[in-house]
């Protein structure tokens, strides 16, 4: 069975794409590499992000030194995603920041604006109702995107080899899958399911917000479900040896 490697600790988004993937890999996350460095969001797109993280965490995994018998698979890959919503009122905003939204103006978190750690996603989901308050209907149209990047694991590589040419070895043989779903922003949260701006996105074609559709209906629609479904089609379709 392949084996996927998840870039994160988040356990809803760790369930979300196993649910989606419905027991088709092994999937390991973060969790499973306690000693795993912290991944690094720098780039101002989400495909960059996702990027980065997949080559650092698989440059990381291949110089674990038990990796082979952690993870017993004749496929192994890494697995990072970026996503984040975009409102169109704001001009795309909060896109890339979106996980941190809260903290970048010193509100509700008190972190620095050069702080990578991520708000609370009640502090994000206020901002956002803040900054839209005065805006109609109509002008609220929004959308999740979420790009999946998927590295190959490379065997150990010399010890004379540099770290920068495998992080641009792994960035090379990186390949990315994109999705997008369209909607709106409620006037306020509504629904106890999903995570991060769940409670306040209406996806187009739907009254309920993702917090209030059923799990199963959220995973057939969702940006993630979209790039995920992607995925899974190269996985099943590529050559192997």
């Amino acid at each position: 069975m392949t084996t996927l490697i998840l870039a994160t600790r988040n356990a809803h988004k760790a369930d979300e794409i196993r649910a989606i993937l419905s027991g088709e890999f092994r999937l390991l996350t973060l969790n499973d590499f306690p000693g795993a460095p912290p991944l690094i969001e720098n780039a101002d797109t989400f495909a960059g992000n996702a990027t980065n993280k997949a080559a650092q965490l698989a440059g990381w995994v291949s110089e674990v030194s038990n990796f082979e018998s952690r993870v017993s698979s004749s496929e192994v890959f890494v697995l990072a995603d970026d996503s984040g919503v975009e409102v169109d009122a704001l001009n795309g905003a909060p896109g890339v920041r979106s996980a941190r939204f809260a903290s970048l103006d010193g509100s509700a978190d008190s972190l620095s604006a050069n702080s990578s750690r991520n708000s609370s996603d009640t502090a994000n989901n206020a901002k956002l109702l803040r900054l839209l308050k005065d805006t109609p209907l109509d002008k609220r149209t929004a959308r999740f995107r979420c790009v999946l990047a998927l590295t190959p694991l490379s065997p150990r590589a010399p010890a004379s080899a540099s770290p920068v040419c495998d992080a641009d070895e792994s960035e090379l043989r990186t390949q990315l899958f994109e999705g997008v779903c369209e909607g709106r922003v409620a006037f306020a949260p509504r629904g106890q399911g999903g995570f991060g701006y769940d409670p306040l996105f209406v996806p187009d074609g739907y009254d309920q917000t993702f917090a209030e559709l059923d799990e199963d209906m959220k995973n057939r629609l969702s940006h993630r479900a979209q790039a995920l479904a992607k995925l899974r089609t190269w996985l099943q379709r590529r050559p192997t040896n």
